[in-house]
C-alpha cells in the first residue's frame, strides 16, 4: 500500500469495554495522550451483555458483607487457583469503583432507604450485586462513555479540538502489537471498513479485547470474541496463564434457534427460578458438592424459606457456582432427562407475579418475548451450557496490570488471567473490569513517563503491511469460513464442557492441521466491505486460543472448576499448586507448570482451616500460609 495512516500517542489501549474504557480514563486523568482502538462500533463492546450487576461487598442490603467475606467467595468460586493478590484487590477496591461510577452519572437500583441495591448471586454468600435491572453492562459501558465525553469536552474547551488528547478509532482491527528492541513501540492494524492500514506508535500498549467464545460453536459471545488479545499477547513474546479453564453458563438459551446461545442472567435463578428436567423433577439437589453441603439446602422446602428469611435457611442449589450448575445440567441431559434440543427448563413464572417479572427483569422478557415468542411470565425457558467467559489470559503482575515479560505492555478484564482462578463467580467480571481497569491505567501512565520512546522501523512496518497483504496474493488456497466451521466443531465437541485425554489428543492433532492448513488460506475480492478478509486474521487468532486451552487441559489430569476430565473425575490438591503458562514460539505454544504463588499468613487466617483442608496438601495447611 502506498501510503499508511500514522498517529502518535502515550498509552493505545485495545478494546472499548468496561476495562479498556475505565484504563483509558485512568491514562487521561494522568494527563497523557490516549488512543482507544475497537474492532466494532464504540459503544457495542461485550460489557453490554452482562446484565446481573457488579461485585461489591458495600453492605447496603446486608451489613455483614465485608471485603473479606468477598474475597473468601471468590477463592472458593475458583477451587483456590486464584491468584490470592488479584482476589485481595478486586474484594478491597470493588466498592470504590461502584461508588465512584455512581458519581460519574451510573443510575443504579435503589434500595428503601435510598442506598444501592444489591441482588443475590451464585457462590455469594450475601446479596452483592450493584444493579441496573438487567441492563447493568450496558449502564457501565454509557456511564463510561459519558466520561470519556466529558473529558473530550475539558480538552475542546482548553485545546480547540475534542480529539486533541484522547481519541476513538471505532471499527480498526489491530493485527499486530510492534517491538523494538524487545519493548513495545505501538500497534498496525487496519480500518474494516476499507482495508487502509494504520500504524500507531506509543511506549505503552493496553490489552482490553475480552474474551474467546467465538472459538466455539455455541456460545453467549458476539461476534467480536475471537481471543484477539490473546494471540497478541502471545505473538508479542506474553504469556498466558491457565487457558484450560472456559466458563459455560448454565444458561444460555437452546430453543428456539433464534436466540441460541443467549444469555438467561443468573439473576433469573437469584430472584427465584427453578431448574428442572422433562420428568418435572428439581435435580439439582443431587448435585450439591461435599465443600458445599453446609452451605446449600438439600430439601425443597429449605431452599424456598430462603427467598424469604436468607439468616435462618440454607441457600437453593439453583445458586451454586456456574460450573456446578453447569456439569449438573449436562449430566441430566447426558442421562436422557434433557428436552430434545438439549436442555433443562429454568421457570420464573411459578414464584414471581408478571408485573415483577417484568419490573426486575425487564430485559429478559422483552428480549425472549420478541425474539423468541417466549413469554418468561407465563412459560419456562429451554436453557442449557453456552461458552461464556475464559477465566484463563495473560500472565499478569497483580498490582500494575503489566504483562510478565513485555516492557510497556498491559492487559485487564477477561484477557487477563489470574483473578478468576478456575471458575468466576457471576457479578465478579464488571467489578474486575473497574478495579484491573483503572490499574492497567495506572500502571501504563507511569510506564509511558519514564519509557524511552523507541520509533517503528521500516521493517516492521513493512513486515506487518505483508502480513495483512498475504492472504489476497495466494489463489485457490483455503477458506476461512470452512476451517472456522472446523475449529468450532472440534473445541464443541473434544474441548467442551467435559474432556477426556484421548479426546484431547485428537484435538490437539485436528486443531496443528487447521494451523498447517490456515498458512494457505486465501482472500478473493477487494479489502472493502470484506468479511472474508476480517475472518483470515481472527481465525488465527482463534487457532493459537484453542491450542493453549487444549494443550492446557490435556496436562491438567484432575476436574476443577471450567476444566472437567471424565477420566480424573476428582480435584488433586497437588494440581491446586500449579498454573499452566502457554507461550509462542512462532510456529506453535508451549505450555509449562509454574507453581502458584503461597497465600500469606493474613490472608490464610480468614478460612477455617478445616475448609482448606477440602483444597490445599497437607504441608500447606502446616505452614499456615507464607510469612
Amino acid at each position: 500500500m502506498s501510503t499508511i495512516e500514522r498517529h502518535e500517542y502515550d498509552v493505545i489501549v485495545i478494546g472499548a469495554g468496561g476495562a479498556g474504557l475505565r484504563a483509558a480514563v485512568e491514562a487521561r486523568e494522568a494527563n497523557l495522550r490516549v488512543a482507544i482502538i475497537c474492532k466494532s462500533l464504540f459503544g457495542k463492546a461485550h460489557t453490554v451483555m452482562a446484565e446481573g450487576g457488579a461485585a461489591a461487598s458495600m453492605g447496603n442490603v446486608n451489613e455483614k458483607d465485608n471485603w473479606q467475606v468477598h474475597f473468601r467467595d471468590t477463592m472458593r468460586g475458583g477451587k483456590f487457583l486464584n491468584h490470592y493478590r488479584m482476589a485481595e484487590l478486586h474484594a478491597k477496591e470493588s466498592p470504590d469503583r461502584i461508588w465512584e461510577l455512581e458519581t460519574w452519572g451510573a443510575l443504579f437500583d435503589r434500595t428503601k432507604e435510598g442506598k444501592i441495591s444489591q441482588r443475590n448471586f451464585g457462590g455469594h454468600e450475601y446479596p452483592r450485586l450493584a444493579h441496573v435491572g438487567d441492563r447493568t453492562g450496558l449502564e457501565l459501558i454509557r456511564t463510561m462513555q459519558q466520561k470519556i465525553v466529558a473529558l473530550q469536552q475539558v480538552d475542546g474547551r482548553k485545546t480547540g479540538s475534542m480529539e486533541a488528547n484522547i481519541k476513538v478509532f471505532a471499527e480498526l482491527t489491530v493485527t499486530e502489537i510492534l517491538k523494538e528492541k524487545d519493548q513495545i513501540a505501538g500497534v498496525y492494524g487496519y480500518w474494516r471498513e476499507t482495508g487502509a492500514e494504520v500504524l500507531f506508535e506509543a511506549p505503552t500498549v493496553i490489552i482490553a479485547t475480552g474474551g474467546v467464545g467465538k472459538t466455539f460453536k455455541i456460545t453467549s459471545n458476539s461476534w467480536e470474541g475471537t481471543g484477539d488479545g490473546h494471540a497478541l499477547a502471545l505473538k508479542t513474546g506474553a504469556n498466558l496463564v491457565d487457558m484450560e479453564f472456559l466458563q459455560f453458563h448454565p444458561t444460555g438459551m437452546v430453543w428456539p434457534p433464534s436466540v441460541r446461545g443467549i444469555l438467561v442472567t443468573e439473576s433469573v435463578r437469584g430472584e427465584g427460578g427453578v431448574l428442572t428436567n422433562t420428568a418435572g423433577e428439581r435435580f439439582m439437589f443431587k448435585y450439591i458438592p461435599d465443600v458445599f453441603i453446609d452451605k446449600y439446602a438439600d430439601n425443597e422446602a429449605e431452599a424456598d424459606r430462603w427467598y424469604l428469611d436468607q439468616d435462618n435457611n440454607r441457600r437453593p442449589p439453583e445458586l451454586l457456582p456456574r460450573d456446578e450448575v453447569a456439569r449438573a445440567i449436562n449430566s441430566e441431559v447426558k442421562a436422557g432427562r434433557g428436552t430434545e434440543h438439549g436442555g433443562v427448563f429454568l421457570d420464573v413464572s411459578k414464584r414471581l407475579s408478571a408485573e415483577v417479572i417484568k419490573k426486575r427483569l425487564p430485559s429478559m422478557w422483552h428480549q425472549f418475548f420478541e425474539l423468541a415468542g417466549v413469554d418468561i411470565t407465563k412459560e419456562p425457558m429451554e436453557v442449557g451450557p453456552t461458552c461464556h467467559y475464559v477465566m484463563g489470559g495473560v500472565e499478569v503482575d497483580p498490582d500494575t496490570a503489566a504483562a510478565v515479560g513485555v516492557p510497556g505492555l498491559f492487559a485487564a478484564g477477561e484477557v487477563a488471567g489470574g483473578m478468576h482462578g478456575s471458575n468466576r463467580l457471576g457479578g465478579n467480571s464488571l467489578s474486575d473490569l473497574l478495579v484491573f481497569g483503572r490499574r492497567a491505567g495506572i500502571g501504563a501512565s507511569e510506564y509511558a513517563n519514564k519509557a524511552t520512546r523507541i520509533p517503528v522501523s521500516e521493517a516492521s512496518i513493512k513486515a506487518a503491511s505483508a502480513r495483512i497483504e498475504a492472504p489476497f496474493n495466494r489463489e485457490g488456497g483455503e477458506n476461512s469460513y470452512s476451517l472456522h466451521a472446523e475449529l468450532q466443531e472440534i473445541t464443541h465437541n473434544l474441548v467442551g464442557i467435559v474432556r477426556t485425554g484421548a479426546e484431547l489428543k485428537e484435538a490437539i492433532a485436528k486443531i496443528a492441521d487447521i494451523r498447517k492448513r490456515s498458512a494457505n488460506v486465501s482472500v478473493s475480492g477487494g479489502r472493502h466491505f470484506n468479511p472474508g478478509f476480517h475472518l483470515a486474521f481472527d481465525l488465527d487468532n482463534m487457532l493459537l486460543v484453542a491450542e493453549s486451552t487444549a494443550k492446557s487441559a490435556i496436562l491438567r489430569e484432575e476436574s476443577r472448576g471450567g476444566h472437567t476430565r471424565d477420566d480424573f473425575p476428582g480435584m488433586n490438591d497437588k494440581w491446586r499448586q500449579i498454573n499452566h503458562i502457554s507461550s509462542f514460539d512462532g510456529t506453535q505454544v508451549t505450555i509449562k507448570a509454574q507453581p502458584l504463588p503461597a497465600i500469606p499468613k493474613e490472608l490464610f487466617d480468614l478460612f477455617d482451616v478445616h475448609e482448606l483442608e477440602k483444597y490445599m496438601t497437607a504441608d500447606e495447611i502446616a505452614k499456615g500460609g507464607s510469612k
